[in-house]
């Protein structure tokens, strides 16, 4: 895989079922429009190839209403997305929203009449409304509380997530005005209600707890249902009582957690969490939990796969080996949908982003086949012992030949993510220029248990670390593997982990490439848009703490060459980030240089224009080619 074929992405997701009609979105990156674009094709049930079902420059979201006569979805225009319909057995999309803010995913009532959403509502005078001046005439922001912005997605505080719903031969209503964001709507099965996760009091004060509110399909205050534990996400509601995914933590003493099964009476009384809190980690990303008549089906984060599993209705705490596997095994399960005893499934492989299956008969789509063709590398698992015995667990892609050839060491983000069995573009990008690439998931990475995952809280740069170069260890035994040549490089926390290698552990390593990087956790704290609680969870408050763990402290000892990546509109690690570490290695005669990406935040290796997801990639391989031999093209 070359930095060009990121235009072979072809991403499905949002699968959809009722009857024999199936339906996803399909997105790729557009290397000529600099933009994502792609439509809603339908996945036929007997195998035969997919087909373009809309024909909107970006289409996505595609919600079949519960009668089967009607398929909403979102229709970016004009840099929004609009509610759209359009009858099950084709026709002309008619459009229902032309909200500033744009609409969020649909959500069918069960009468098939209305339809949910949230959206974000504008102050009066910004973001586009009448009479609004362009961004920079807008009057100040007053500012009063510290959860007032988010990478990815701007300021919160004035143009708060409320919640719609639209008619199909009526209007188009805002249920609420409230002073906080509202999210993931779920209808009551009589339709007079919607639950919604809303943070705790709605938002009276600064808060990591999100609870559920019920509020009435006329419209009206949003009254609390279940008051939860932590974080709740992707509530669904089966006759009186919803089930839901969430955390289990203190009021503002949030820890890295493993996402439960929950379930509570709409009526009131205790939430009873069906997963055991230890070995069950769900994935909130793979979608909402579905309730059957066997058991609650969701994703399930394990050893870097992501599964779809069953849990009996009836659980009470079931660990991760009593809850059966569905599919995903050696995969991550990107979405699903279940209809009439039939589940469906979007799972990412290490040879593709994403196909459809239908669990239990196969493959139904080959949407990576151009991609497969442009040249991948398979992957392989690796396993090891660290320093003091534990167990440390990742994976190596290999170039072709037989080697030895050089390496680079990418860690992951987070900490409390995890590298895994699914598609990971740079991984393939850097095997196809020559590089073996080394991923692991050392302690501190979710999906192997909650303590594992806690194993680094106050503790950063010790045990992680440790993980980290036994993984490596273990590759460079391979003849494959060059030890005299490797480099060290990583995002976010893999960021901050390659300065801290550098720093420490330079001597391993010929060269480093930091991006998006946390160097310095005095200043993150105040200047991340998470920085308020995420530091003291990790460092603690006291200022001398936070120095003893940020690569910056150290940036004296790194001597070998290092690469300072970063984005100029990150919020989540903010540029200042990467500023301080490059002037701290230029004015210590460091061989450095600092990239910027203009209008880009946090995600831009995930999610960022395609043009400059291409020249990340190609500034990636100058660096390398500089500092590493790779027989690689």
């Amino acid at each position: 895989m070359r930095p060009d074929d990121i235009a072979l992405l072809r991403v499905p997701a949002a699968p959809c079922l009722h009857g024999d009609l199936l339906l996803v979105d399909l997105a790729a990156p557009d290397l000529t429009a600099d933009a994502y674009v792609g439509g809603l094709w339908r996945v036929p049930l007997d195998g035969a190839p997919a087909q373009p079902w809309t024909r909107g420059e970006r289409d996505s979201s595609p919600a079949i209403s519960p009668d089967g006569r009607t398929v909403a979805f979102l229709r970016r225009e004009r840099g929004v997305a609009q509610l759209y319909v359009m009858p099950a057995d084709g026709g002309e999309p008619v459009r229902l929203t032309e909200l500033p803010g744009g609409a969020g995913a649909p959500v069918w009532a069960p009468d098939s009449r209305r339809i949910a959403f949230v959206a974000r509502v504008p102050e009066p005078g910004r973001y586009g409304t009448e009479g609004a001046p362009v961004a920079e005439g807008e009057a100040p922001r007053r500012i009063t509380r510290l959860d007032y912005r988010l990478d990815n997605t701007g300021f919160l505080l004035d143009r708060p997530q409320q919640l719609f719903v639209a008619e199909l031969d009526g209007p188009v209503r805002q249920l609420t005005e409230v002073d906080c964001d509202l999210a993931d709507p779920a209808w009551t099965e009589d339709g007079e209600r919607l639950v919604v996760v809303a943070p705790r009091a709605l938002g009276e004060r600064p808060t990591l707890h999100f609870d559920l509110y019920l509020v009435p399909s006329a419209g009206g205050t949003p009254e609390l249902a279940v008051r939860t534990e932590g974080e709740s996400y992707r509530p669904v509601v089966h006759g009186r009582q919803v089930y839901y995914l969430g955390v289990r933590f203190a009021e503002l003493e949030w820890l890295p957690s493993n996402h439960g099964l929950w379930v509570a009476d709409l009526a009131g009384g205790t939430p009873r969490r069906l997963t055991d809190e230890e070995t069950v980690d769900c994935e909130p990303d793979a979608g909402a939990p579905v309730v059957t008549a066997e058991g609650v089906l969701l994703g399930v984060r394990n050893r870097g796969a992501v599964e779809l599993r069953r849990v009996p209705l009836d659980a009470d705490g079931l660990v991760l080996e009593q809850i059966p596997v569905l599919a995903g095994e050696r995969a991550q399960l990107r979405s699903f949908a279940h209809e009439a005893g039939r589940t469906v499934a979007v799972l990412s492989t290490s040879d593709s982003p994403g196909e459809v299956v239908l669990v239990g008969k196969g493959k139904l789509t080959d949407f990576a086949e151009p991609l497969r063709s442009s040249g991948l590398h398979p992957v392989r698992e690796l396993a090891g012992d660290s320093a003091d015995g534990y167990p440390v667990h990742g994976w190596l892609v290999l170039p072709e030949g037989p080697g030895p050839h050089p390496v680079l060491l990418a860690v992951h983000g987070g900490p409390f993510m995890y590298h895994g069995w699914g598609f990971f573009d740079e991984a393939q990008v850097y095997a196809s220029a020559g590089y073996a690439v080394v991923l692991p998931n050392p302690r501190g990475s979710a999906g192997y248990g909650q303590r594992h995952g806690r194993s680094i809280v106050r503790a950063l740069g010790t045990v992680d670390a440790q993980d980290v170069l036994a993984l490596l260890d273990v590759a460079l035994a391979l003849p494959e593997c060059d030890p005299g040549q490797v480099g060290v490089m990583g995002g976010s926390y893999g960021g901050f982990m390659t300065g801290w290698l550098a720093a420490h552990h330079g001597h391993r390593f010929r060269a480093a490439w930091s991006e998006r990087a946390v160097n310095a956790w005095d200043s993150f704290t105040g200047s991340s848009d998470i920085g308020w609680w995420f530091a003291e969870v990790y460092c603690g408050s006291d200022p001398a703490e936070q120095r003893a763990v940020s690569p910056l402290s150290y940036a004296d000892r790194i001597g070998i060459p290092f690469a300072v990546v970063h984005s100029e509109q990150d919020w989540r690690c903010p540029v200042e980030q990467a500023q301080r570490l490059f002037v701290a290695l230029m004015r210590n005669g460091v061989e450095t240089e600092l990239l910027l990406f203009p209008g880009e935040g946090h995600e831009l290796t995930r999610s960022g224009r395609p043009q400059h997801r291409r020249q990340r990639f190609e500034a990636v391989l100058r660096w390398w080619s500089r500092q590493l031999n790779s027989t690689g093209s």
